[in-house]
């Protein structure tokens, strides 16, 4: 008889430790080879919405690069110099979208007085990387994009970062863990805190009200991709951040919610700007607003950042 009842839970322990295995591998598989958009689709729509202007494209000045990761794999990438000046702007897009995406910003900062470089983040349009981490492994991609863009410039030209969504995350986590190493940030709808992301992505689109699939996602990314979620926290490296920054962010946004956003405004010391926009989804700030969008961007510029480099240049 004991022998029978230690079969039986040794036979529920065996099928409840399957269960928990193929669930965390599940949820990371999930977050780790999230399914991306067709560089095609994302090429064909911006093309439509009239975001992306091809003749621009096909005759502006540019450079196509290739940098090194210190992960091991090529960073694709294109530099944008269609006005005469060395001020750059180094654009990072969001989950699931390429560099293209970030054409529509480039074409911004050109008339705003600066040159940009678009990039694909690793495992995203046609960089290297096998998964996608949410800023992990991206924030040192950055690191060795804004290396390689300063020996392009020069020490004396103004370099800026903007992130969109993950963008923001990866760029937000390089300033404060890696280095401060641009003259200003701005973060649009970017989260504050991975953990509280999937949580809520769990809650809506399942029954589940337990944290068991954080702490699944948990252990398993340590496990097959080598960090904790713990370490995917921009609100806390934020606070390391001393270059000027603006946040921006959309009230109706459902995806990541506009709360983030103001949290890590919260916790960013001065010089900081925030910006709510009522109209638009998740990462349609600029496209709902694109007007307002560009002078909210243009007073950033001129209250923290231009006005720096005129008083250099006068003292």
């Amino acid at each position: 008889m004991k022998r029978k009842k230690v079969l039986w839970l040794s036979s529920i322990i065996t099928t409840l430790s399957a269960i928990t295995t193929g669930f965390g591998f599940m949820v990371t598989n999930r977050l780790m080879y999230i399914k991306k958009k067709d560089d095609h689709f994302i090429y064909d729509r911006e093309l439509k919405a009239q975001r992306f202007d091809e003749n621009w494209f096909n005759n502006c000045p540019k450079e196509e690069l290739s940098i090194d990761s210190p992960n091991g794999y090529p960073i694709k990438g294109i530099f944008f110099k269609p006005i005469n000046t060395n001020n750059t702007i180094i654009i990072c897009h969001g989950v699931t979208e390429n560099k293209i995406n970030s054409v529509r910003y480039a074409r911004m900062f050109e008339r705003l007085g600066f040159n940009s470089f678009v990039f694909d983040h690793r495992r995203h349009g046609e960089s290297g990387g096998k998964t996608t981490s949410y800023g992990y492994y991206e924030k040192f991609d950055l690191a060795a994009v804004v290396k390689t863009v300063k020996t392009l410039i020069g020490n004396d030209a103004i370099l800026g970062i903007h992130g969109e969504s993950m963008g923001a995350a990866s760029m937000i986590l390089y300033a404060g863990l890696v280095e401060d190493g641009a003259d200003f940030y701005i973060a649009d709808c970017g989260f504050s805190n991975f953990s509280e992301l999937i949580a809520q992505i769990v809650k809506k689109e399942t029954i589940l009200r337990t944290k068991l699939p954080i702490h699944l996602a948990d252990f398993f990314l340590r496990l097959r991709d080598g960090y904790s979620l713990k370490s995917i926290t921009p609100k806390e490296a934020v606070k390391s951040i001393q270059a000027p920054m603006l946040f921006i962010h959309s009230m109706e946004d459902d995806f990541i919610l506009p709360y983030m956003t103001k949290e890590m405004y919260e916790e960013k010391s001065e010089p900081k700007m925030l910006k709510l926009f009522e109209k638009g989804a998740h990462a349609q700030s600029f496209n709902q607003n694109p007007q307002e969008y560009e002078e909210v961007v243009s007073e950033f510029l001129q209250n923290y950042v231009l006005v720096k480099e005129l008083e250099k240049e006068i003292s």
